[in-house]
This record gives C-alpha cells, structure tokens and sequence, in this order.
C-alpha cells in the first residue's frame, strides 16, 4: 500500500487553508497532520511531531513563511504557496519543492506534489548508507538495521553485527533511511519492519528489546503494522 506523505498547512487565510485542505483529501499519496493559522502553531506543533511536506503562505504577520521555512529546515519539504510573484527567488533559494501562486488550481497543485513523491523516490533508492562514525564514513545496509534509538545529538544504531554511535540527530538520519522499510515509533526510536520479532499496542519487540510506542506515534504506527 502507497505511504502517504504528512502534510502541515500554514495560512494566515481561512478559505487558503480549506482549498489546499480539500486538494491534499483529493490526494491518494497525500495525508493532512494539521491546518496552522500562523507560523506560531506550526511552531508549536512541531514540537511533538513531524511531518514530510509544509504548505506555507508567506505574506503573514509576525513570523512570515520565509522564516519559518528557515526553522523548520530539514524538518520535510517545503512548498510555498502565495499572492504575490515578489518572493519567487527568495522561495528557491531556500530549495523549496515548488512555488504556488494562489489562485491556486488543482492541476497545478498535482504538479508540485509530484516533483515532491519524484524527490522521496530518488532519495530511497539505495539500499545502504553511509554515516561518520570513528573518523570515517562506514557503509550501513539496511537490511542489517534492527533499530535505532537517540540520545539528544548523539544517535546508537543497532545491527545484526555491531552497534554504531555516530552524531547525528534522529530526524536527520531518519531522511536517509526508505520509509518502506523504517518507521518512527517514538521521539527516541526507529526500528525496521522486517526485524519485528513481536508487538503490541504499546511495545515492539525486536532482538529480544522492547521499544515503546509514544501517544503520538501510535495511531500511525499500528495501522502500518496492520497493513503489513
């Protein structure tokens, strides 16, 4: 079954943010985490979850997109969505996906998407990785992960030969690794669908470890085990 990418919508409008609502429900590869009415929200949101694409206004008081684009750097993929043509080159020069003037048509919006889904399947054709660890960069194959936990800027990734410490953060590393095979479980772990010994609704076993599954992940958690 496809996985859906998270989306947070951040508009200062009412009726902007019910357009863009109503186009990510018409999505089959898009899923709404959350509707913002000021970057503070998302700000705030974000705190205890993560998402995998923002929709941001940019024209908004206090903090504008621009700048909450800057915060919420390497959180997911951005897609501005705005009024006015004046900040198009300041939107791509911060990467973005894709720049949307409003009125906004759902064709067009289908099209920004899909440079996003392009983006994620590029990014999760390997089947390895490489991470700093002991001042070098060793190769990791997926296949060999059984979980990984965080400790604050540090990260413990556990395989089936050895356990590998490198700093990193876990949302970075967690970017690099194919969501079809990983999932995050709770603000300290990831861990690998095929090394599931055993779960339930509040722990996964994996090597004889129990993980637990935090209230915030657990809704998506256990529907992507039940589809398994």
């Amino acid at each position: 079954m496809m996985n859906k990418l998270k989306c947070v919508i951040v508009d200062d409008e009412p009726m902007a943010r019910e357009i863009i609502a109503s186009y990510i429900d018409k999505s089959p590869n898009l899923e709404l985490l959350e509707s913002c009415k000021n970057p503070s929200e998302a700000i705030l949101f974000l705190q205890d979850n993560e998402a995998d694409l923002f929709f941001l206004d940019i024209n908004m008081p206090e903090i504008n997109g621009l700048s909450l684009a800057k915060i919420i750097n390497n959180k997911g993929q951005i897609i501005f969505t705005t009024a006015y043509r004046d900040y198009a080159v300041d939107g791509f020069n911060l990467n973005v996906v894709d720049y949307l003037l409003k009125p906004i048509s759902f064709d067009r919006f289908l099209q920004a998407v899909q440079k996003v889904t392009i983006h994620e399947t590029l990014e999760n054709d390997n089947d390895f990785m490489f991470v700093r660890a002991d001042r070098k960069m060793v190769k990791i194959d997926f296949q060999n992960i059984l979980y990984i936990e965080s400790l604050s800027d540090y990260v413990k990734i556990f395989t089936t030969e050895k356990t590998i410490v490198i700093r990193e953060t876990i949302s970075n590393l967690e970017e690099k690794l194919p969501a079809k095979k990983f999932i995050r479980i709770h603000r300290s772990f990831i861990i690998s669908f095929r090394k599931i010994n055993s779960y339930t609704n509040e722990f996964i076993e994996i090597n004889q470890k129990a993980l637990p599954i935090s209230r915030s992940y657990k809704e998506s958690v256990l529907q992507k085990l039940a589809e398994v």
